[in-house]
């Protein structure tokens, strides 16, 4: 790694012109630090990260603050900006403009519909009136099971005005893997749509909406999307709330049973997104930002963050290879994209169709290609230099739904090496720890995060006393939030990320938990026991195996592949349809009943079997034999 070149070097206008360049120089003026650099302006923001939310609050002229505005750094339990009352949706309206559209809605037929600021406010006005006439006030749940649309963007807001709490997933859901989400929340209004195109087919939604409402009988009111054109040209009245206050819950990917519902706070995710937006992303009012998603993935909310700083976002519910591979790139160019989102899956599958987007579309407009949901190899970061642009930045990052944002990616004023994330984000403690706790650089650690982001959760749902969400994240390293990824810092500050330490399913950056495969694939008849795993490629690909545990007497017939897939293509997700099914004598387990997936995917991507697992602490250890022998087949 040390001997790499950089395949992007920003260049001097490029840092003078960067808002973190800005940004450094107040921090510079207010503060008395020195901060030359990048890194050394991420060192200091984490070294004192009370003054570093403090300017950043400042400069983003949020409003009054407490003197202090960290009170307690002790994880999870650490006190942000005690006593302030906000609205993420006031720093919405403050971005208001008439010169440029809000949203840019992009049908996959190619019909690009603009929302201008006003229709966008007036619209998310005229529901939170209808929510208010329902009895809808501060702490209820509202939630979406919708596509990526601008009316899923009008409820989000007009719901968050109210101090009401908003929830969603994308209708490539089915009603039960919507319902293992919405409905432990008990929500008291469903906004929804009778269908959505993907693929050049209309999907056929109206059985799944009549089973929600079936399954949510909290539930005082339907709302379909198309009622939410109607508009008023009154102003969007806010309700103040505490720092804290939940503004959403995401959810876990359910992958060691019901997905677990993720709350952060208005205060944290305004801070955290303006940060990421604007002084990592280098994102403004001249931007046009796109990012491929979905309402089930928090990079639907990362990208309405774009709304923070005045900046129009794309919503687009189509497929990303509809009519043609390269989709995505099409659309870019209609849209005069400047930032535009996808996944390493989505490049690789260009790369083998042979695009070349820069001689085929008109991205001139184009200033960074974002990706994430997996690892980037150096090969397609290179390919996109080579056939996207040589000035185009490859800013790849990773995070997480848990603090909704990322902890490593681009910035405007740091080089790209192939295959490498350039630096941690402003404000997040990052470091590599081994087993022991030591920090380890050159080498693959456990990404751990040692001090407190605002952005963390407020807490899980239906969680009162926290013992879950310390168990998920604190309960490896006491008072260290350790992430479950594997990451190797370099000596240059850059980051190497391997993947997932855990057995989450990331597929075409939507992630799925394996739990929900299980209760669909194992009620089969034929079907005793299955395991899936998700391998992270070499070339940036990504494969899915199911392996099934056949009944006595029952053959895996292509018969059988086939209802397979189906089973989980209507109960599940289309997008995890696996890519291989193997019979297999039996599936390991822990000797406390627990399946083996992360060693499993170890030994797949081609750990040593030895260091893998502890063979004695496997229920059956024969069985590790025949998975690796399937690993060298």
């Amino acid at each position: 790694m040390s001997g790499a070149q950089p395949q992007w070097v920003p260049t001097e206008d490029d840092i003078a012109r960067a808002r973190v360049t800005d940004f450094a120089r107040v921090v510079a003026e207010r503060t008395g630090a020195t901060v030359p650099d990048y890194h050394a302006l991420w060192r200091w923001s984490v070294d004192d990260p009370d003054a570093f939310w403090g300017v950043l609050w400042d400069y983003f002229e949020l409003g009054d603050r407490p003197d202090k505005v960290l009170v307690s750094q002790e994880m999870p339990d650490a006190r942000w900006f005690p006593g302030t009352r906000l609205n993420y949706v006031d720093q919405v309206l403050r971005s208001a403009r008439l010169d440029r559209p809000a949203i840019l809605d992009v049908a996959e037929g190619g019909v690009i519909t603009e929302v201008s600021w006003g229709e966008l406010i007036g619209c998310a006005a005229a529901f939170a009136e209808r929510l208010r006439a329902l009895g809808v006030g501060v702490g209820d749940r509202v939630v979406g099971y919708l596509p990526n649309i601008p009316e899923a963007v009008v409820a989000f807001l007009a719901t968050a005005s109210l101090g009401a709490i908003w929830s969603a997933c994308g209708q490539d859901y089915t009603a039960k893997a919507a319902l293992d989400r919405l409905g432990q929340l008990d929500p008291v209004v469903l906004v929804t749509a009778e269908s959505y195109q993907y693929g050049g087919r209309i999907h056929d939604k109206r059985a799944d909406i009549e089973a929600l409402q079936t399954g949510l009988p909290s539930l005082r009111a339907t709302i379909l999307a198309d009622e939410l054109n109607e508009c008023t040209t009154a102003w969007l009245p806010t309700t103040p709330v505490n720092f804290n206050h939940p503004l959403w819950i995401l959810y876990s990917s359910g992958t060691t049973g019901k997905p677990k519902g993720i709350m952060h706070g208005h205060g944290g995710v305004v801070l955290e997104h303006l940060k990421a937006i604007a002084l990592q992303s280098d994102i403004g009012r001249d931007d046009v930002f796109f990012w491929y998603t979905s309402p089930s993935w928090m990079m639907w909310n990362f990208q309405i963050a774009g709304l923070l700083v005045g900046a129009t976002i794309v919503t687009y519910s189509g497929s990303p290879n509809f009519p043609r591979p390269d989709a995505l790139w099409h659309i870019g160019a209609r849209v005069g994209a400047t930032v535009l989102g996808t996944s390493p899956g989505y490049v690789l599958g260009c790369i083998k169709t042979g695009a070349v987007p820069r001689d085929e579309h008109d991205l001139s407009a184009l200033r960074t290609v974002g990706i994430t949901g997996s690892s980037l190899p150096p090969s397609s970061s290179l390919w996109l230099r080579d056939n996207v642009g040589e000035r185009v930045q490859v800013s790849s990052i990773s995070g997480g739904t848990d603090v909704v944002s990322a902890f490593i990616g681009g910035v405007r004023t740091v080089p790209v090496w192939p295959g490498e994330l350039s630096a941690p984000y402003l404000g997040c403690a990052l470091d590599a720890w081994d087993e022991s706790g030591k920090p380890v650089r050159n080498e693959v650690g456990e990404l751990v995060v040692t001090k407190p982001m605002p952005s963390m959760p407020v807490g899980f749902w239906n969680d009162p006393d926290g013992s879950r969400y310390r168990s998920a994240y604190f309960e490896m390293f006491p008072g260290v939030w350790r992430h479950g990824d594997w990451i190797t810092i370099t000596d240059r500050g850059s980051i190497v990320v391997h993947g997932r330490s855990d057995s989450t399913l990331n597929r075409h950056g939507i992630r799925m938990g394996s739990a929900d495969i299980y209760q669909a694939v194992e009620q089969l008849p034929e079907v005793t026991e299955a395991l899936v795993i998700g391998c992270e490629l070499d070339d940036g690909g990504y494969w899915m195996p199911l392996f099934v545990v056949l009944a006595e007497g029952a053959e895996l017939t292509d018969e059988l592949r086939a209802r397979i897939n189906k089973t989980i293509r209507d109960e599940v997700s289309p997008r995890h349809v696996p890519d291989e099914i193997i019979a297999a004598p039996g599936v390991p387990h822990t000797r406390t009943g627990k399946k083996l997936e992360v060693p499993i995917k170890k030994l797949f991507q081609g750990a040593d079997p030895a260091k893998v697992v502890e063979r004695s602490a496997v229920d059956n250890p024969d069985l590790l034999d025949w998975y690796v022998a399937q690993r060298r087949r």
